[in-house]
């Protein structure tokens, strides 16, 4: 009798998104999961754009998403995403957030 291999980390963490889209911590870790692969990028870019319109202040998401978006030659949308975690950071008082969001963009 052959057993069932276990769920990928993948599979796993969509099935966790899946019970609780609102988490934004597993949205976060699936989107995180799937920016790993150039076949599942646009899935991520569209977990991480779900992901800031329900929580606008999850801030990793902005950094990782404009790096997604300059990796994949989407430039400007990435410029715009790096400012607008800016500007929340500052408004929240997050320093080193706003500092790596501000590096990211001069990098583009």
């Amino acid at each position: 009798m052959t057993q069932d291999p276990a769920p990928s980390r993948l599979e796993r963490l969509r099935e966790m998104h899946r019970k609780d889209p609102r988490d934004s911590f597993a949205a976060y870790g699936l989107a995180m999961e799937l920016a790993k692969r150039p076949e599942t990028a646009a899935e991520a870019v569209e977990v991480f754009a779900r992901l800031l319109e329900a929580s606008p202040e999850y801030l990793p998401a902005y950094y990782q998403l404009g790096v997604l978006l300059a990796r994949r030659g989407e430039t400007a949308r990435a410029r715009e995403v790096l400012e607008k975690g800016i500007a929340i950071a500052e408004r929240t008082g997050d320093r080193h957030t706003r500092d790596e969001l501000q590096a990211a963009l001069e990098a583009l």
